[in-house]
Order: C-alpha cells, then sequence, then structure tokens
C-alpha cells in the first residue's frame, strides 16, 4: 500500500481500520441496503464509533483531527464500500470547517464536540431549484427582523442528509441589494424548527441509502447568533474556501467508486475464461485494466497533490477543481469499463458493477459541475498567468 506511506503511522492505523470497517461491515449488507434504497443506520452508528464525523475538528473540541491527505484516502475507502456512506461525512466535514475557519468561539464551542461525536450531524444548503452552480443568482433571502435575528424565506435543493442533519449552513441574501451580488451574501446556522419543512426527497438513479431534500424555508426564524463569524456578506467568501475541502471529498469519493469498479473487473477478468483462456490475456480486456489502473492512479496523485497543497495553507480552488473533475470523468469511464469486461453480467443487478455505474455520475454533476470546475481552473489559470510547478 505504497499510497499510505505519505502519511504518519497514527494516519495510516485509522485508514487501515477503515478498510477493514469496509470489508467487514460495509460489503455484505451494501447491495441489499442500496436496492431496497434504505438508510443505513447501523453502518452511520459505526461510522460515528470509528470518529469518521469529528475528522475536521480539532481535539480541543472532542474531534480526532487528520491531515487532507489522510481524509482524502479515508474517503475513497468508504466509497468503495459505498459511495453514498462517503457522502454522509462529505458535507459534514465542510461545515466543520467552515465553523472551524469562521465561527465564533460560542459557535465552536456549541457545535464542534457535538459533531465530533456524531450526536449532531451537519449539512450544507446552497442550490437552489433554478439556480444550480451558479450561487450568486440565489434567491433565498434573511431579512433584520427588529430582535436583531433573521427571518428566512426561499428554497434549497438537493440538500444531502438534510433531514436528519441537526445543522444546516445555510447560504443566502442577507442584503438582496448588494453589488456586486457576493457581497450581501451570509451564512446562517440553521437547526430544524417552525418555518423550515424538508418538502420531499428526491428521486435518483444513483446514491440510494442517503436523502436528498428540497427544503422550504417560510418566514423561518434565525437569532442573530446564528450568523456565522457573526459578520454579514462574508458568507459566499467562506463557502468557497469551504467548497475547496468539498470539492476534495467528491474527488476521494469518485477514487472509492473507480477503485471498486476497478477492483472488481480485475478478479472477474481472471476468474472468466473464454476461447480457452482467462479473459484478461484477451488483449482488448488487458488493454482495459491498464488504463483503468493507470488514470484510477493518476487522479489519485492529482488528488492527494490537492490535499498536500491545501494543508500547505495555499488556496486550491483551481487544484480542488482539476482533482474532482478528472477523478469524477475517471470513475465514470472506470465504471463503464468495468460492466464491459464483466458482459452481460455487468448489467445484472446480482453484481456491484451496475453500481458503480449509477453512483459515478453524481461525482460530475455534483459540488459544482464539471463544466463549472473548467471555468474556475480556466480563469485561475489565466490570473496566476501560469500553471505553478
Amino acid at each position: 500500500m505504497g499510497t499510505l506511506d505519505v502519511l504518519s503511522e497514527d494516519e495510516q492505523f485509522i485508514v487501515r481500520t477503515v478498510h477493514d470497517f469496509v470489508d467487514k461491515e460495509v460489503k455484505p449488507v451494501v447491495q441489499e441496503l442500496e436496492h431496497a434504497g434504505t438508510y443505513p443506520e447501523a453502518l452511520i452508528e459505526q461510522m460515528k464509533q470509528l470518529g469518521i464525523f469529528g475528522l475536521a475538528v480539532p481535539e480541543e473540541y472532542g474531534g480526532t483531527p487528520v491531515s487532507t491527505p489522510c481524509y482524502v484516502l479515508i474517503t475513497e475507502e468508504l466509497a468503495r464500500g459505498w459511495m453514498s456512506l462517503a457522502g454522509a461525512m462529505g458535507g459534514h466535514t465542510v461545515v466543520a470547517k467552515l465553523l472551524l475557519h469562521f465561527g465564533t468561539e460560542e459557535q465552536k464551542r456549541r457545535y464542534l464536540p457535538k459533531m465530533a461525536t456524531g450526536e449532531i450531524r451537519a449539512t450544507m444548503a446552497l442550490t437552489e431549484p433554478g439556480g444550480g452552480s451558479d450561487l450568486q443568482a440565489m434567491r433565498t433571502v434573511a431579512r433584520k427582523d427588529g430582535a436583531g435575528g433573521y427571518v428566512v424565506n426561499g428554497t434549497k435543493t438537493w440538500i444531502t442528509n438534510s433531514r436528519r442533519s441537526g445543522l444546516i449552513a445555510l447560504l443566502c441574501k442577507t442584503d438582496p441589494d448588494a453589488a456586486p451580488a457576493h457581497q450581501g451574501i451570509s451564512i446562517l446556522l440553521a437547526e430544524h424548527g417552525p418555518g423550515l419543512t424538508v418538502s420531499r426527497d428526491l428521486p435518483k438513479l444513483g446514491y440510494k441509502g442517503v436523502e436528498s431534500c428540497e427544503l422550504s424555508f417560510e418566514d423561518y426564524r434565525a437569532p442573530a447568533d446564528a450568523l456565522l463569524g457573526g459578520v454579514e456578506g462574508k458568507g459566499f467568501a467562506q463557502m468557497m474556501k469551504g467548497l475547496e475541502t468539498g470539492r476534495l471529498q467528491v474527488a476521494a469519493r469518485a477514487l472509492g467508486v473507480g477503485r471498486a469498479a476497478l477492483e472488481d473487473a480485475l478478479a472477474y477478468a481472471q476468474e472468466r475464461e473464454s476461447f480457452g483462456k482467462p479473459i484478461w490475456k484477451h488483449q482488448s480486456i488487458g488493454n482495459y485494466l491498464a488504463d483503468m489502473a493507470t488514470s484510477l492512479t493518476a487522479a489519485r496523485q492529482l488528488t492527494l497533490y490537492a490535499a498536500r497543497e491545501a494543508d500547505a495553507g495555499r488556496r486550491v480552488d483551481m487544484e480542488a477543481g482539476m482533482a474532482k473533475l478528472f477523478a469524477s470523468e475517471t470513475a465514470m469511464q472506470i465504471a463503464l469499463n468495468a460492466l464491459r469486461i464483466h458482459g452481460g453480467y455487468g448489467y445484472s443487478t446480482e453484481f456491484d458493477v451496475e453500481r458503480y455505474f449509477r453512483d459515478a455520475p453524481l461525482m460530475i454533476v455534483g459540488e459544482g459541475t464539471n463544466e463549472i470546475q473548467r471555468n474556475v481552473i480556466a480563469s485561475q489559470l489565466v490570473k496566476r498567468g501560469r500553471l505553478d510547478v
């Protein structure tokens, strides 16, 4: 496991522990849970015990903080078992980082210890029905009420884990007239209560088990101290920083799905025989395997590079965007080729390959579509003037 050499011995142990959890606890039950669309209650409980929800929380708040490369490899392991499990901790980690970087001391104390244990699970609410990746066009508005708090109205959609999350980092406009628009955007730390309705669970191709919902805010009241960091108009920049972690997390999920598909294809190609030999010895199948392994290795290195840059304190919107773009496209291609290698069985719901094929597209369209990632990469290239090496 040469990849793990970049980590300390303690962190290597954590990744191996998650690897074993996936093999022993996740793999035997995932197909049944996934096809039934069942919420993985027991697996989430075990993830809490393992400290998965405290990976971005400092020890003083009860967490088990890890480096970003370690976080990437833990996410990959979870997604290797079931992409939805990695999805259950992705937004949670981003919110933990938002609190850590931008929250008031009181906000950190209120939420981080319970987030570390998973007692409070958190998610972020960015996307709106009409907006997609164009976050500055959002229509959810929080107006000041007489008591210094806010009254929120608007709709969010594709909000992962939102039924079961006790905390929602809500991106909204506290000054709808601000120009440029991003200067009027803030983050409110919202909890479930009157005026907040989870209006429906969205039906999905893949990414089952974990709910993705539409949220309606109708005269929802948030107290003054719900404003992240206590200053208005900083929310857009705060969330962009948070999304650097989010995009690395999605890239890591893609690595996990791609790896699971490659591992299944590799095993199948050695067992299955045609024309008197294992099918991997047929050049067309061997070539698929060679290309799948090469592109997955490249995607992992790109993701780990972005993770190391993040830990060095550099801005990594471009690097995280590259990792997310490349890893997600790679996972989709590997899933398709794994299906080809399995032949007719790849199309059968008795094999896991069809699930990888349904789960992979989420990473292409989620957390900023790949088309948006390319925009970010291009504009950063022009801004920086060159590709730093």
